[in-house]
């Protein structure tokens, strides 16, 4: 790389991400768009976005919560934690509507960091879905089986798991219909339960009283969480909520993961990040409120872990009330040189199926839910990957941070020269960096009380904590990596990228369209 009369990087050629120069009509900026299809449109990345609002953490982690914290506890902690996780969602739409490319802040990392970081995070993030789709699957089998009791959680497994890879293997166009497709599904089923919930809360369920905020006053507001009297257990309690939130909140930044494959990326990418925080008062905040009035702190069923739907508060609720019834990373990596160029293949359809097949390898580890200690299991899954998660928002925040100060030694005004800045910006970064670094840190507390220590809790909280540090480290011992300067990283040019290369505007929503909240 050279730098310009100014001072800018200016890569010789064509630069790291394969920008194909010059400028040709219908011509691909970027050299991998060449194999990734674009076929994702503005209402698939909308309901990609929204979908990733919506997870298993919400319908059985959310009750582990309720039982440690209380009713204001569990709302305060996904109120804050949904308040945090926005200002990485801004981050990374920004990064991405400058430099829209497949997997997103692990490529960002090697040209605003240093390329030791996106190998860093990038394995980190193949890890996390190695895990992560594991505990999905197990969740969602547990939920299903609640309603097919003859049925062996062994074959929903295997249903889903097959489905997964039918989906990512198929035409992008199709991937994003049936993403698009299960996101209203899901939006249905979150809406209908908050409407059981209130339902069940105003007494409009025959036998039913009115409860109002009657579980708010008895048992009360928190819960003395570890035994520890007073207010410094409420607060213990109050804190775990972080950790369980962050794994409800899991993959919300995937949405910009699929920049290279959406159409129109520097005008849909901002979009969806926009609607983030509303959707998480919509969806999750008002979701837990709901159920923090419906369901006890102090309920037996929450604390018995069964392992399967009955810990789930709106089942619970349900039942009080006597009713009855990551591929796309491992390509970049791939790009960047980071992992094996196998992970390059793609099918005719333009899918890298190789990645795939490889992350498909590691959904047998659902099948450990199968025995008696399924609850243990999947406790396991959701804390490791809260500490995954953790590590991404931690990273994403501090890639944006040297974005921003880099275009503060360059001169770049980025509310008039990119093409979308978010707001809030660098307070908004540093108040996630700092609060996620917290969270990760404290994740674990509890084995550290007198008598509480617990090495799986232990190891599920921190293992992160080296792994991202031996990746990083050890990949800038083997390869004499150096942090990019400010004064180096290519903004301009990325810039220039963006301007010579203008996105047909997206049609304004009108008549109907203009009442539609979820996509347009």
């Amino acid at each position: 790389m050279s730098l310009n009369e100014n001072g800018q990087g200016k890569p010789e050629g064509d630069d790291k991400f394969g920008f194909q120069s010059p400028f040709i009509e219908d011509a691909p900026v970027f050299e991998e768009e060449k194999d990734l299809k674009r076929g994702l449109k503005q209402r698939h990345i909308q309901m990609i976005a929204l979908a990733g609002t919506i997870g298993t953490g919400l319908f059985l982690g959310s009750g582990r919560a309720l039982a440690a914290a209380g009713p204001l506890g569990l709302v305060l902690g996904y109120l804050l934690t949904g308040v945090l996780v926005s200002g990485v969602v801004m981050s990374i739409a920004e990064l991405t509507a400058l430099v829209p490319l497949t997997g997103s802040y692990v490529r960002h990392a090697e040209v605003f960091f240093d390329p030791a970081l996106s190998f860093a995070i990038g394995w980190n993030t193949v890890y996390s879905g190695c895990v992560s789709i594991p505990a999905e699957i197990t969740a969602a089998a547990v939920l299903i089986s609640f309603w097919t009791t003859s049925v062996s959680n062994a074959v929903w497994i295997t249903i889903m798991a097959i489905l997964i890879i039918g989906t990512n293997v198929f035409f992008i166009r199709l991937y994003g219909e049936l993403e698009f497709t299960f996101a209203i599904l899901k939006i249905s089923l979150i809406v209908g339960l908050i409407i059981m919930g209130l339902c069940i809360d105003l007494g409009g369920v025959a036998g039913q009283h009115r409860l109002g905020f009657e579980y708010w006053r008895n048992p009360g507001l928190f819960v003395q969480d570890l035994g520890i009297p007073g207010s410094l257990g409420r607060f213990l309690g109050f804190w775990t909520v972080f950790s369980n939130a962050a794994y409800a909140y899991s993959s919300i930044e995937t949405f910009a993961a699929a920049a290279a494959e959406t159409q129109n990326p520097r005008q849909n990418i901002p979009k969806a990040a926009k609607r983030v925080f509303a959707r998480v008062l919509l969806f999750y905040v008002l979701s837990v409120l709901i159920i923090s009035m419906i369901v006890p702190s102090n309920s037996a069923t929450l604390a018995n872990k069964t392992g399967n739907a009955a810990e789930s508060p709106f089942v619970i609720a349900a039942r009080l009330a006597g009713i009855k019834g990551t591929t796309r990373v491992l390509y970049g990596l791939a790009n960047e040189s980071h992992a094996p160029k196998l992970f390059l293949f793609t099918n005719r359809f333009g899918i890298p199926y190789v990645c795939v097949l490889f992350v498909s390898l590691f959904m047998p580890l659902a099948y450990m839910s199968l025995q008696s200690s399924a609850s243990t299991v999947f406790g396991w899954f959701q804390d490791l990957v809260a500490a995954n998660t953790l590590v991404t928002w931690i990273t994403i925040c501090l890639i944006y941070l040297r974005f921003y100060y880099g275009c503060k030694r360059q001169g770049i005004n980025r509310k008039t020269e990119l093409p979308w800045a978010s707001v809030f910006q660098p307070y908004a970064a540093w108040i996630g960096f700092l609060g996620f670094s917290l969270i990760l840190l404290t994740g674990g507390f509890s084995v550290f009380l007198r008598g509480r220590w617990d090495t799986e809790t232990f190891f599920s909280s921190y293992f992160n904590i080296p792994l991202i540090f031996g990746l990083y480290f050890g990949y800038k011992v083997v390869r004499g990596t150096r942090v990019v300067g400010l004064d180096e990283m290519p903004i301009r040019h990325y810039i220039n990228i963006a301007n010579q290369n203008p996105e047909k505007k997206e049609p304004k929503a009108r008549g109907w369209r203009r009442l539609n909240v979820l996509w347009w």
